[in-house]
Formats: structure tokens, C-alpha cells, sequence
């Protein structure tokens, strides 16, 4: 079992799977191209079956060698449900499955160690990016009203209702065809009404997006330290056993040399 384990641990064993997910990545590309499908498509769907047997058989011989400890790492669970998805029946009704094959592509993020660490960042900034998300719904609804009530009247098909007004505000928001799409059109009935999307803009694009920004770096930058804490103490562990080691190697050292001191005297 122990072998087992350092087999599926080593850098060969990970370089080769992280291989194999690349040309996954390739042949599952390929299968769009209805060109290469007519010249090479039992080719490629030999490889994608027998890539996907490894696959299956490496998640096996994680859950054997790891047994319930395989479930303690929530990267290996992320592997299983990647090759689970994989592993569904796509046909009749279910056939929108084959489009999620592709997540395979995704487990490259369990084996490079600089992509784990942004997952990481990423996740432990939930927490914060909830309470912005919060604050944004309660910022897009104010505005939301607002708009409906000064310009539904006259532009019903862009903030007609709340949901009409929220839609445009957050096309506003990501900056796209603003100006000339939305903004322009509503200042040519109401010339004022520039005193009202610039605040937005202010209030979302330019202060509220950028703290997302700022949460994410800081539960990045977070990540990073722990990671750099953690080889530290091992270091230091190391360091230690080895002082441990040397002390015990000198108190032997001393002891052989008492003894051959008292052999000499004695004879």
C-alpha cells in the first residue's frame, strides 16, 4: 500500500496524468472540427475512451491506497466528480452531458501547485465576496427603482419594470455600449440625466468592482504566506530531528570513546 501511494505521489506519475489531461484537452477540441471528425474520428474517440480508462483506473487505485482518507482531501473528491461526470450515460435526454466531458480539462488544477494556490485565494475570499455581493443587490436595486421611475415612461423597453432597469443599469456597469447604447438616448429626452448614471458608474464600476479586487489579492496574497508559514515549520521540524540526531550521534560518539579510554587504562 505504501508503495502504491508514492507511485500515484511521484512527479513522473503526476507529469504523465498531467499529459494525458492535456491531449484529453486536444482530442475533445478536435471532436468540433466536423474536418477532422471525418478524417480522424474513430482515432479520436479511441483516445478519449482509453484516456478516460486511466483516468477511472487512477481514481480507483487513489481510493484504494488512500481508503476513507481519500475523501479528507477535497482535491481528490474534485478529481472524482470531474471523472464521474465523464462516466454518465449521454444519450436520449441526458446527451447535454456530453458537452460537461470537457471538464476533465479541469483537473490539471489538482496537479500544478501555482493553480491550487489561486483556487485556494479564490475560495477562502467567498466570505468577503458575499458581503460586496450584497452590497451590490442592494446598490443595483436603489438605482434599479430609481431608473424605472424617471425613465420607464418613456423608455419602457429599457427600464419598463425593475427587472428591465437592472438588466440596463448592469449593462451600464461592465461599460459595454453605455454611453451611445443607453446613455446618450436617455440624455436626449432628459439632458440631466448624466447626474444620475455617472454616480452609478462611480458607485459600481469604479468602487464596488475593485473591492473585489482587493479581496481576492489579500485571500491570494493570505494563501501565499500560509503556504510559506507551513514550509517553514517543516523546515524547522527537520532542522530539529536533525539537532536531535547529531546530539544523540555525539553522545554516542562520547560513549565510544569513554569506553576505549577505560580499556586503555585498564590494560
Amino acid at each position: 500500500m505504501h508503495q502504491l501511494k508514492t507511485f500515484l505521489s511521484s512527479r513522473r506519475f503526476e507529469f504523465f496524468i498531467t499529459a494525458l489531461i492535456i491531449l484529453n484537452a486536444l482530442t475533445l477540441g478536435l471532436e468540433t472540427v466536423p474536418a477532422a471528425m471525418e478524417r480522424f474520428g474513430w482515432l479520436l474517440h479511441v483516445l478519449d475512451r482509453t484516456i478516460l480508462g486511466v483516468f477511472v483506473l487512477e481514481v480507483a487505485a487513489r481510493l484504494v491506497a488512500w481508503r476513507l482518507d481519500f475523501f479528507r482531501d477535497p482535491w481528490r473528491v474534485f478529481d472524482l466528480l470531474v471523472v464521474g461526470v465523464a462516466l454518465m450515460p449521454a444519450t436520449g435526454a441526458l446527451s447535454v452531458l456530453r458537452a460537461l466531458r470537457i471538464l476533465r480539462v479541469l483537473r490539471i488544477i489538482s496537479l500544478v501547485p501555482s493553480l491550487k494556490r489561486v483556487v485556494g485565494g479564490l475560495v477562502s475570499a467567498l466570505p468577503g465576496m458575499g458581503s460586496i455581493m450584497l452590497l451590490l443587490t442592494l446598490v443595483f436595486y436603489v438605482f434599479s427603482v430609481m431608473a424605472t421611475k424617471l425613465y420607464g415612461d418613456s423608455f419602457p423597453e429599457w427600464f419598463g419594470s425593475i427587472p428591465a432597469s437592472a438588466y440596463s443599469l448592469f449593462q451600464v456597469m461592465t461599460l459595454e455600449s453605455w454611453s451611445m447604447g443607453i446613455v446618450r438616448p436617455v440624455m436626449e429626452v432628459y439632458p440631466l440625466a448624466w447626474a444620475f448614471f455617472i454616480p452609478f458608474i462611480a458607485c459600481t464600476t469604479f468602487t464596488v468592482l475593485n473591492l473585489f479586487i482587493g479581496i481576492i489579492v489579500s485571500a491570494m496574497q493570505e494563501e501565499h504566506e500560509a503556504e510559506v508559514t507551513a514550509d517553514r515549520e517543516s523546515m524547522v521540524s527537520d532542522q530539529s530531528a536533525m539537532l536531535e540526531e547529531l546530539k544523540a550521534i555525539r553522545k554516542d560518539l562520547a560513549e565510544l570513546r569513554a569506553a576505549q579510554t577505560d580499556r586503555v587504562q585498564q590494560s
